[in-house]
């Protein structure tokens, strides 16, 4: 138990450290506790109700969400110019932002003065066109306000929106919507913390501005004299009552902060920006109706949208780190394998029209899109975390899409309903993504990019959260659906499983160039990457031909049945079956022998497979029974031989 404690309470401050840091929170303490001290408690309420004050109250309310909303006007739109494009000029503006706060309030006041003033630099011509007259005017109370306030909402959502995920929103792009209705629908109720921390303090700054205010708006009863002006006469003549009214501003003050409980930097939740949950089901949550929200606009049919029964050939070339053409008929699906790097989700994104790093000119059917923004291409995306908007129940997820192709809400919801019956999550519709598995949330955001019938489906390893049962269901209603769709589908995938049974083509990257791009049967027996070689399970060793055989880059030489001519680069593809394990050296037919070290046995269905290290060749995997692993008295650094026969290597040129 003290072990416990004294884990608790954790490493003890040094008195160097802590010394200082308490004489710091007195320092802070000690000006409120004399405040408290100094108020006259039994004439605080005939000092809060007189005329004067409750005067100065009104007008400082009126003038602080007033300011607010200026704020929210402009500070919203420019955070999200901070946090989401490079500019030329970006760390002066930010600068510019932050500016008022280290400025001294009167300086701020006169270079207010100086720009809106009868003698300033706008002054006059709002004057003269307008008749707008801002100084000594609560329209200049409010102005002021607003430019010492409004850095405290732009510096708390710019830390939202850092701290958001752009997929979220790329993936809403890619499902139809605009940007205006992704900002509106997915950005902000996103960063809504944020926000929210970011408008109390602008609210709660605007609510005690002194200096700005009465250097450029004056001290006017009724018209500019807000609260701390009022405080400030008050402490010529009457000190009890300018406490008590300090006392009030300090309760709002504290109460904000109380409010906000430290969230000023705004960051998105675990939920919204973490990865998913386990796998497993959650603990049952009692079903709510949750409707979608609705849309800033509706648009008329979005060019997106395809309909049962129309044909989306593929055509792209891609430049940039991807250097490739790709064509495809209608209704192919094609595998994206590679290592990682290799550029499969740059050739994804790319295709979206979502990343600098390589563009794609494309046309799908007998329109070209490579012009068109992301949300009109209809070029459906499903990124490997699903990015299911948090803030939305799963039929709202999956309903999202349509709406913003402008489907009606009843048609929407019953054809979102369709696909997360098919999917075998119907029964989660009220639930949030929180409150779902991985799996089932991979289902959803699979449901999601269905339902919207794009002309291009990108799927970006789209069942690595699910477990084998569940895989395979969605493969097979994965499947069923590719059969009838009228576009091409690209699935990214480092499953052979998914890669056979789902692909009419295997697409083999490396370097974001084209290793291979030719149907599953000939990848399986024929890979021209030792990457794509072990996916499917083979031991792949390169090499170059000699007369002797293969000359292996790892170390060693391979006899091989069919002789290349030398020089020609190959490699060698060896199935884990056709490697024979032995105790002693092997007399008899194998033309390749080697000497080694058994490293690791794992499971491979019912059988075993052994990684064996050999310093005469590269690493090999053996693939036996249980039994035979039993008789030969394996185990991790047993000393073993393996052959392998010559008619038993595969050889592709390379």
């Amino acid at each position: 138990m003290r072990r416990i404690r004294s884990r608790a309470a954790g490493p003890r401050a040094p008195i160097a450290l802590a010394i200082p840091a308490l004489l710091a929170i007195a320092f802070l303490l000690l000006p409120l506790i004399g405040i408290l001290a100094r108020t006259s408690w039994g004439d605080l309420g005939t000092h809060l109700t007189s005329p004067e004050t409750t005067q100065a109250l009104k007008l400082s309310l009126f003038v602080s969400f007033w300011a607010l909303g200026l704020s929210l006007v402009l500070g919203v739109p420019l955070a999200w110019l901070l946090a989401r494009t490079e500019f030329p000029g970006k760390t002066f503006v930010r600068s510019l932002v932050l500016l008022p706060m280290v400025l001294p309030p009167t300086v701020g006041g006169v270079a207010l003065l100086l720009a809106f003033g009868r003698r300033g630099l706008l002054g006059p011509w709002l004057e003269d066109t307008f008749g707008i007259t801002l100084p000594f005017h609560t329209s200049g109370a409010v102005l002021a306000a607003t430019f010492v306030a409004m850095p405290f909402l732009v510096i708390s959502l710019e830390g939202a929106l850092g701290g958001l995920r752009p997929r979220y929103e790329e993936t809403a792009s890619s499902l139809g919507a605009s940007p205006v209705r992704v900002f509106f629908t997915v950005t902000l109720p996103m960063v809504a913390p944020g926000l929210a921390a970011g408008a109390a303090l602008t609210w709660a700054r605007a609510l005690g501005e002194f200096g700005a205010t009465i250097t450029f708006a004056g001290n006017l009863p009724g018209t500019t004299q807000t609260l701390p002006l009022q405080v400030y006469l008050l402490l010529q003549d009457n000190p009890e009552a300018a406490t008590s009214v300090s006392l009030l501003l300090l309760a709002i003050a504290m109460l904000v902060l109380i409010g906000l409980r430290g969230r000023w930097t705004g960051t998105p939740s675990a939920t919204a920006a973490g990865p998913r949950g386990p796998a497993e089901e959650p603990a049952s949550v009692p079903s709510q109706d949750v409707r979608p929200a609705p849309p800033v606009h509706v648009e008329a049919k979005a060019e997106a949208e395809a309909e049962p029964g129309d044909s989306w050939p593929l055509h792209a070339e891609v430049t940039g780190f991807n250097q490739l053409t790709l064509d495809a008929c209608a209704g192919t699906t094609i595998a994206v394998v590679g290592p990682n790097g290799a550029g499969k989700t740059t050739l994804l994104r790319a295709l979206l029209g979502l990343t600098p790093r390589a563009h794609a000119t494309l046309r799908l059917g007998e329109l070209d899109v490579s012009a068109l923004p992301t949300h009109r291409r209809g070029v459906a995306w499903v990124p490997q975390d699903g990015a299911l908007f948090p803030h939305l129940s799963a039929l709202a997820n999956t309903a999202y899409g349509l709406r913003a192709q402008g489907v009606p809400r009843a048609e929407a919801r019953r054809r979102a309903q369709e696909w997360l019956d098919r999917l075998g999550v119907g029964h989660l519709t009220a639930r949030k993504p929180s409150q779902v598995s991985g799996g089932q949330a991979q289902r959803i955001a699979l449901a999601r990019a269905l339902a919207t019938r794009p002309r291009l489906l990108l799927l970006d390893e789209p069942l690595a959260a699910l477990d084998q049962t569940t895989r395979a269901h969605v493969r097979h209603t994965l499947r069923t659906h590719l059969g009838g769709f009228g576009g091409v589908c690209l699935i990214v995938t480092h499953d052979p499983v998914e890669a056979v049974s789902l692909a009419d083509r295997v697409l083999v990257l490396e370097d974001g160039h084209v290793l291979q791009d030719a149907p599953p049967g000939e990848v399986t027996r024929h890979p021209h990457s030792p990457w794509v070689a072990r996916m499917l399970g083979r031991n792949a060793w390169p090499g170059t031909a000699t007369a002797e055989g293969l000359r292996l880059h790892d170390g060693g030489l391979l006899v091989i049945a069919d002789p290349l001519p030398a020089g020609t680069a190959a490699l060698a593809v060896i199935a884990p079956e056709a490697v024979s394990v032995h105790r002693t050296e092997p007399g008899g037919s194998p033309r390749n022998i080697w000497a080694g070290t058994v490293r690791e046995i794992t499971t491979s269905g019912s059988r075993l497979r052994v990684l064996i290290t050999s310093p005469q060749a590269p690493d090999l995997v053996a693939e036996i029974t249980p039994q035979a692993a039993a008789e030969l008295g394996l185990a991790d650094g047993v000393p073993v031989w393996t052959s392998v026969k010559a008619t038993e290597t595969t050889v592709v040129p390379l």
